[in-house]
């Protein structure tokens, strides 16, 4: 027989079934931020959430003293900000506290005006939930050591004379007509070679990792510095680092940075990896346009290219300093000169690294690699090793193997630019003056006059005028005074 409650008891119970129900739902459903990690690059700090599941942010600014203020609903810390080094961010301290009763506010004293910007992650195969702050630096360029200005207008003179070149091909007219006078300094500028280098992943991506937990991120910075280091210290070139440091760059971010930069070449430096231990060798990869050479190339692709969604950044690659009307042909045509330079360096680079270490593949493959893809910049991306691979792991994190790598890349891109100088770089002009001695010159600052230079070095005014076929007092930034014998 069922015995029945009295109404008001039935009622009671329904009623603190119902609490519990919703208790225990909202405890489900809460938040815990399990740790905070930070990345500082020269133009953004990135403060990653790691939670435990999704929660809703609510970021803003404050003023005197400058703050972020970042409020997470329904979450609880289980992680200690103060393991986190601040260092080189502009984050001075972070302060936690409990706000309304279950939410969790997390204020960050700035050191700089910052730009901020916020978005969420879903869990990936490395990472659960997670919320990204990004304190963006208005005005801060992406690398330590940016390109200097007088160099960058050389730079884009040439960059223009080139461009009317291939818009004149385009439209069938003689491209020797068609292109610009440039007005480079007098004498001979001799600019520097500029090549982008490109230590793969970093910061939120680890890269591939090898059997005793070797990142890639790790050794191929090691190598991508070496790499700059070697450039600096030969005259003609200089090195402009993608990353310096452990921290992410976009793909696309990559290739912007190289064109802002005004790069001649961008070489990416990775490790390999695969799901056995037995593959070796080392391999490089130009652009493809038409899909992947191999099955092998095609995986590799794929796996580089989902950084940006471990990293969590996406964007399309701007075309939009290419003539509307023309774009299909201009781009055409540039690729195929791009792409042309980029497999004749392959050739040199792949030709090198086959004495130091053995060859994956021995032809340069193709494949779709995002930082591949700038249209007018050749490119090329090296792995170095099978990081999969236990004896290659301990090479690559041999200080040795590492220098001779690279060592081997750049002499393979020196030796293209000794051949195909760019008109206004160092190597055009020693290969011009059969490598003379340069003469005594200085190239005009901001700032500069006539008489203030020649009083500097010691010259009578008149002299430095008739040496350099000056008629008045005019001159402008960039241009190079050959400087008289006191």
């Amino acid at each position: 027989m069922r015995r029945r409650l009295p109404a008001r008891m039935g009622a009671g119970l329904l009623a603190l079934v119902a609490t519990l129900g919703l208790t225990l739902s909202s405890l489900a459903q809460a938040a815990s931020v399990d740790n905070m990690r930070l990345w500082a690059a020269p133009d953004h700090s990135r403060l990653v959430f790691d939670l435990s599941a999704p929660a809703t942010a609510n970021v803003f600014e404050l003023d005197n003293p400058r703050r972020l203020v970042i409020d997470l609903s329904g979450t609880s810390l289980a992680a200690d900000p103060a393991s986190m080094d601040l260092s080189n961010s502009a984050i001075s301290s972070v302060r936690t506290g409990v706000r309304d009763g279950g939410d969790l506010r997390v204020v960050l004293e700035l050191s700089r005006a910052i730009e901020p910007r916020h978005f969420s992650l879903a869990p990936n195969d490395q990472y659960g939930d997670r919320l990204v702050v990004d304190l963006e630096y208005p005005g801060e360029s992406a690398v330590e050591d940016p390109i200097d200005p007088i160099e960058s207008m050389i730079r884009e003179q040439e960059i223009a004379a080139e461009r009317a070149k291939t818009v004149a091909v385009a439209e069938g007219r003689d491209p020797v007509e068609a292109a610009p006078v440039i007005d480079t300094a007098q004498p001979h500028p001799k600019r520097d070679i500029i090549i982008a280098v490109d230590a793969g992943h970093g910061g939120e991506d680890p890269g591939a990792l090898g059997p005793s937990g070797t990142r890639e991120k790790d050794v191929v910075l090691q190598m991508a510095d070496r790499l700059a280091r070697m450039i600096n210290d030969s005259p003609g070139f200089k090195a402009v680092l993608i990353r310096d440091g452990d921290y992410y760059v976009g793909l696309r971010q990559r290739t912007l940075i190289a064109r802002e930069q005004k790069a001649d070449f961008f070489v990416s430096i990775h490790a390999d990896a695969f799901n056995s231990p037995r593959p070796h060798g080392s391999s490089v990869f130009a652009l493809s346009q038409s899909g992947a050479t191999s099955e092998t190339a095609k995986w590799l692709a794929a796996s580089e290219n989902r950084s940006d969604l471990i990293g969590g950044v996406d964007g399309n690659l701007s075309l939009d300093d290419k003539d509307q009307v023309l774009r299909g042909v201009l781009l055409d045509l540039t690729m195929t000169a791009t792409l042309n330079d980029s497999l004749t360096i392959g050739d040199e680079v792949l030709s090198r690294i086959g004495r130091i270490n053995d060859l994956h593949k021995p032809r340069v493959e193709q494949a779709g690699f995002v930082v591949l893809k700038s249209p007018d910049i050749p490119s090329l991306l090296v792995e170095t090793g099978f990081i999969s691979n236990p004896e290659e792991e301990r090479r690559l994190k041999d200080g040795g193997y590492q220098q001779r790598m690279m060592s081997a890349v750049f002499g393979g891109i020196r030796s293209h630019f000794e051949r195909n100088p760019p008109p206004a770089s160092l190597l055009a002009w020693q290969r011009d003056q059969g490598r003379s001695t340069a003469t005594n010159e200085y190239r005009i600052q901001p700032g500069d006059t006539l008489s203030a230079i020649a009083s500097r070095h010691g010259v009578a005014l008149s002299a430095l005028k008739q040496v350099n076929e000056l008629s008045g007092d005019v001159i402008r930034v960039g241009q190079v005074l050959r400087i008289p014998s006191s």
